[in-house]
Parts: structure tokens; sequence; C-alpha cells
């Protein structure tokens, strides 16, 4: 501000009290530019019409109501030159206030995507409040025990705990193209598939589920060394119809799946502890794993034929997994050298 003022008045009595032959008032372009510098769009307005002014004041003070044409000319030029500058200015900082949103609303789709496909979304026009309704594979994951756990340990260990399996399950969606829908304390939702459907979608859904298990066994081996009991996930998967949109209020919304699909997908979890698997997945799944070439995958399940489901009267044929960790695991990188050959093999069809 100091400089500014400064400049301001040497350029004012040189332009005022000194007979040259030069547009001084041109050099007020300067004090646009040191203004602009704040980035508050105000002042760069009030240093653009205050410099003009003073041009306008300046070439009063000189010629009195005679105006030669040089002088007009002169005049002129530097109002042009401020005005310019000052556009420019302004326009440039909201080019850097619209970076800024930009680059804030690509760390709230982090969140929640994967980094291809925030990509894709921040080069697409198509706003995410756009209401979808296509097909998509929804994962439910939930803690089993969290309540008695709860009710035995302090605020700060509930909280520790929750942060941790929460940032290992969402990891996992992420790393394999998944949406997070929402966190539920305990768990999470997410779909893959949303926003643009994929070709391996359910693929992507079951894989993302045998790596969360893993990657909860990882965490219990940590957990058991320092004295902590082991703890237990469950997953259940269904594929189908969703609708994606924005709910909530005008305060507060948020970007979430509904649909039946995603109402079966929660109960399939519950059914986990009754049936004593990890991961449970639909008839929908392993239809869907098929079609879309992970035929070893969806062998790696066994059939538990038609389950009935709380709340729901028609039955479901349900799937799950066979045999313990180890198994899955070897499940788990049959999948990947499957989709290896997949992508090998495509490429040399392509080429």
């Amino acid at each position: 501000m100091l400089v500014s003022i400064c400049l301001i008045a040497a350029i004012f009595a040189v332009d005022t009290f000194v007979h040259i032959e030069f547009a001084v008032a041109v050099l007020y372009v300067g004090v646009v530019l040191i203004s602009a510098m704040s980035r508050d769009k105000s002042t760069v307005i009030l240093a653009g019409v205050g410099c003009s002014a003073l041009t306008v004041l300046s070439l009063v003070l000189v010629h009195r109501i005679m105006f030669p044409d040089a002088a007009i000319l002169r005049a002129f030029m530097s109002l042009a030159a401020s005005g310019i500058t000052t556009s420019l200015s302004l326009r440039n900082i909201s080019t850097r206030e619209r970076l800024v949103v930009i680059e804030l609303q690509r760390k709230n789709l982090a969140r929640f995507f994967s980094p291809q496909l925030v990509d894709e979304l921040a080069a697409t026009d198509t706003a995410l409040s756009v209401y979808r309704n296509q097909r998509a594979a929804v994962l439910f994951a939930d803690m089993v025990g969290f309540t008695d756990y709860a009710s035995s340990r302090s605020p700060e260990e509930v909280i520790t705990l929750l942060r941790d399996l929460q940032s290992i399950l969402g990891d996992r969606v992420i790393a394999n193209n998944g949406m997070i829908d929402k966190f539920l304390g305990d768990g999470l939702i997410a779909a893959f598939g949303l926003p643009n459907a994929g070709t391996h979608d359910v693929t992507d859904a079951v894989r993302c589920a045998l790596e969360m298990i893993s990657a909860v066994e990882r965490w219990n081996r940590q957990r058991i060394r320092v004295g902590e009991q082991p703890l237990r996930v469950a997953i259940g998967i269904h594929h189908g119809q969703v609708v994606q949109g924005e709910v909530g209020s005008k305060s507060r919304l948020e970007l979430t799946v509904v649909g039946d699909t995603v109402n079966v997908a929660s109960r399939v979890e519950s059914l986990c502890r009754e049936l004593h698997f990890d991961l449970l997945v639909t008839g929908a799944v392993i239809a869907e794993l098929s079609a879309e070439g992970s035929v070893a995958l969806a062998k790696s399940f066994i059939d538990l034929g038609f389950q009935t489901l709380r709340g729901r009267t028609a039955r479901i044929r349900l799937s799950g997994l066979q045999g313990g960790l180890e198994e899955q695991r070897y499940a788990h990188d049959r999948l990947l050298i499957h989709s290896r050959n997949l992508t090998f093999n495509d490429g040399l069809s392509r080429g």
C-alpha cells in the first residue's frame, strides 16, 4: 500500500508539474499491477478508477479549458492503458479463484474416487449432480462385533480404531476404481461402475473385497503383536440397477446411490454372520463375473443356494468364498493372472 501511494504521488506530480511531451500517466499501469498482487478485486477496481481519475485531473489542471490534441491523445493512451491493465488483472484474479475452486473440487473427489476417475470427471462437462439410473455393483463392508468392542473401550480408542479401519477399507475401494458412497462408522458403502460404467465393474468390486480381507488380516497381525484382539469384517456385494444423485437439504447435500440393489447388498452383508462367511455375493454378481471374463474368480465361490434376506419375502441365490483366507488369496492371485491374460490377449487382437 505504501509503495502504491508513493508511486501514485510521483506519477501525478510529474504528469502535472513537469512539461514532458510523453504520456506520463501510462505509468499508472504499475500501480494497478501492484494492487493486483493483493488478489482482491475491489482493490484493483479502486486502483484503476483512481488512476483514471488522476489522469483526467492532471489534464484539467495543466490545460484548464483548452485541451491540445496532443494532450488529449496522451490522456487517452493513459486511460486506455489503465483500463486494459485493470481488466486483465481482474480476469487473472478470477482465473486464480476458479483454479482454487477446481483444485478443492478435485481434492474432494479424490476422497471418494480413484485418481483415474477424478481425471475423467474433471475433463467432462457433465455434473455429478445429474441423476443417473444405471447398473452398478454395490459393496457393503462392516466390522463384526463393533458394539461389543466399543462398549469396553475409551472414546479415544474407538475413534482411533474407526479411523484405521476406514482408511484400510477406503484405500482398497479407491485402488480398485470404486466410488466411496459413504462411511458408516464401522464400515462403508461403495459402488463400482459409477459415474461411468466399465467393462470389469463387478470384477473390481470382488477384487476390492478380497483385498479388504487381506488388508484386515495384515492389520490383525499387527494388533495381536501389541496385545489387541483381532477383528473381522463382513462384506456383501450385489449387482443391479441403482440411482445416483444428490440428496439432503440445501445446507448439506451429498452424492449417494439408492435403490433396491443397495438394500439387497446391505442385507447380504448382514447375513455373513449367520452363514459364517466373510464375503457373500448374489447370483447376479456370479453371473456378471462370468460375463466379464472372470470365470476363475466366479468358480472360487461356493453356491449356498437360495437364502431369505431380512425384511424380504423373495429368496435370493447367494455364494460365499470357499475356504479360509489362504484360499481367498489364491483365488485373488488367479484373478490377477487371468486379468493380465485378458489384457495381453486383447492387446494382441488389437495389434
